[in-house]
């Protein structure tokens, strides 16, 4: 198809339990911002259950949002939203697509790609319309040393994009537009069932204000409970680097770098980390970051606003008896 018949800014909402995911609304003010520098609308896709607050899209910028209603909505079944995803993109014909880098999205945006037989950039972290009126989509390449311009000649161009890396879409309840329904696609067979889920914990250290984070100058799992005591004076939660998680000393959903989650917090203490430049893409962007490491030479200090040059082991228990004299423990 030429260029001509693709028009317009897709963003694929994503939701769980009915709820939509913030992703959404960040990938919302881009595509906004996108959308006006080659003046076209911008589009909503929320495949969900019924019942779901489709005005909230249009609060946040959406032009129109098109709702898929359907309960098989409800079940992590990439097969039956990536079907619903492909017709509705041959309708809508949009000429850019954004995907949030989440666990569903990094699934089905290179089967969509593939079905449509156009090009995909994985976790972006820029995106930006040339004087030519195509997308130049942005992300870092070899362990983050460049940053990589990337444009597709096919189209829809698609790109992911990791949570957090843009700021939410303002709400604002004055804007209007318009809600489509579609009838989803017949599904036949289900071919998954959630019986369980397992961690109930609901833990999303992206959402975390506060993290206390270890690296590999933390000995052993067991000396993690230092780390956690101080966390829990703060009011915070502690996370990891790569190394840690591999050695099992934390779980997988506490490792903040490029190849774990993105943290924006407002506090964020580094414990025993060299600041290697997957570790520091996910945590760059928190407001205040304290870097504690006996090695003056650590490239952490260079993206923290303070350094303690000093044994964690020293370090941390004086931070842990200070803030309970102040609290009064």
């Amino acid at each position: 198809m030429s260029e001509k018949e693709f028009n317009g800014v897709l963003v694929f909402a994503e939701q769980k339990n009915g709820e939509i995911h913030k992703v959404s609304y960040e990938l919302l003010a881009k595509g906004k911002e996108l959308a006006s520098k080659i003046q076209v609308p911008v589009f909503a896709a929320l495949l969900g259950p019924a019942g779901m607050k489709t005005e909230e899209l249009i609060y946040r910028g959406a032009d129109k949002v098109f709702y898929i209603e359907g309960n098989e909505f409800n079940e992590p079944e990439e097969l039956i939203y990536i079907d619903n995803l492909l017709s509705l993109i041959k309708e809508v014909k949009p000429e850019i697509c954004l995907i949030g880098a989440t666990t569903m999205g990094r699934s089905i945006a290179p089967r969509l790609a593939a079905a449509l037989e156009t090009g995909l950039t994985a976790d972006c972290t820029g995106l930006v319309i040339d004087e030519d009126s195509k997308l130049v989509q942005i992300r870092p390449a070899f362990s983050e040393n460049i940053l990589a311009h990337i444009k597709t000649d096919t189209y829809p161009q698609m790109a992911t994009v990791r949570y957090k890396e843009f700021s939410e879409a303002k709400r604002d309840t004055a804007l209007t537009g318009e809600v489509v329904n579609v009838k989803p696609l017949s599904t036949g067979d289900r071919l998954v069932q959630v019986l369980e889920e397992l961690n109930s914990e609901e833990f999303d250290i992206s959402e975390c204000d506060i993290v206390v984070a270890g690296g590999k100058g933390v000995r052993c799992a067991e000396d993690f409970k230092m780390l956690e005591e101080l966390a829990g004076l703060l009011g915070g939660v502690v996370g990891g680097t790569r190394p840690v998680v591999d050695e099992g000393y934390l779980s997988k959903d506490r490792q903040v770098g490029y190849s774990g989650n993105r943290v924006k917090a407002k506090l964020y203490i580094a414990c025993g980390i060299s600041g290697a430049a997957q570790h520091v893409a996910g945590m760059k962007e928190s407001d205040v970051i304290i870097a504690i490491n006996s090695d003056p030479s650590s490239p952490i200090f260079n993206t923290a606003n303070y350094g303690i040059v000093g044994d964690l082991y020293e370090v941390v228990p004086q931070f842990i008896n200070k803030i309970k004299s102040l609290q009064g423990v």
